[in-house]
């Protein structure tokens, strides 16, 4: 299997950090690509992925994955233990709840507020609105503000034990720094569930 990863880029570290967290780095090969230099958008990229998107899982019969969380899907087949997806029924649907929630509450409205508010986002995002970088600004807010009060009875985000959503929420931790804004250095739950999820990650 080969996996086409960009670092630093959200989308991509979901699935390069989920495979982290299964101990699996050395079953994949990994190969970086530039989305700066636009190598997402070359004719022999988009052999692999059509709609030029990073991740792409080429699995060994040479067919592909796009979408982060098809490949965590299938990381979690493969790779079953640590399971990060949920054991049940109800723990995958637990999860699969949290991180939705992850997704359009938090990293939507910090992507919302970043391409609308970054310089470097300018000539993609045009023209840039900064009323709609405000109101996300106050959503996400307003979001994370539930969430920290949802850390303060829970160890973990979705479940008694770490899990894909956590992985989520982490990495746009990471992201949300674009706007300058670290939520993890504002609330005090967040902050020592930040410390637990990054030293889980890295043992």
């Amino acid at each position: 299997m080969k996996l086409y990863h960009t670092p630093k880029a959200v989308n991509p570290e979901r699935s390069y950090t989920f495979l982290k967290a299964k101990g699996k780095l050395d079953a994949v090969e990994i190969e970086e690509v530039s989305i700066m230099k636009l190598e997402h958008r070359t004719d022999a990229y988009k052999k692999l992925s059509p709609y030029s998107q990073v991740p792409v899982l080429v699995l060994d019969d040479g067919s592909t994955l796009t979408e982060s969380r098809a490949i965590c899907t299938y990381f979690e087949g493969r790779f079953p233990e640590p399971n990060l997806l949920g054991r049940d029924p109800k723990e995958k649907a637990v999860i699969e709840m949290w991180d939705r929630r992850i997704e359009l509450g938090f990293l939507s409205n910090i992507a919302v507020w970043f391409r609308n508010t970054s310089q470097v986002m300018a000539a993609l995002e045009n023209p840039q609105l900064p009323e709609a970088a405000a109101k996300a600004e106050t959503q996400v807010r307003k979001f994370v503000a539930t969430l920290d009060e949802h850390l303060a009875a829970n160890e973990w985000l979705a479940a008694d034990r770490f899990t894909n959503a956590d992985i989520t929420m982490l990495l746009t931790c990471g992201f949300s720094s674009l706007v300058g804004w670290k939520p993890h250095k504002e609330h005090a739950n967040i902050a020592a569930w930040y410390q637990r999820t990054k030293a889980h990650i890295d043992q």
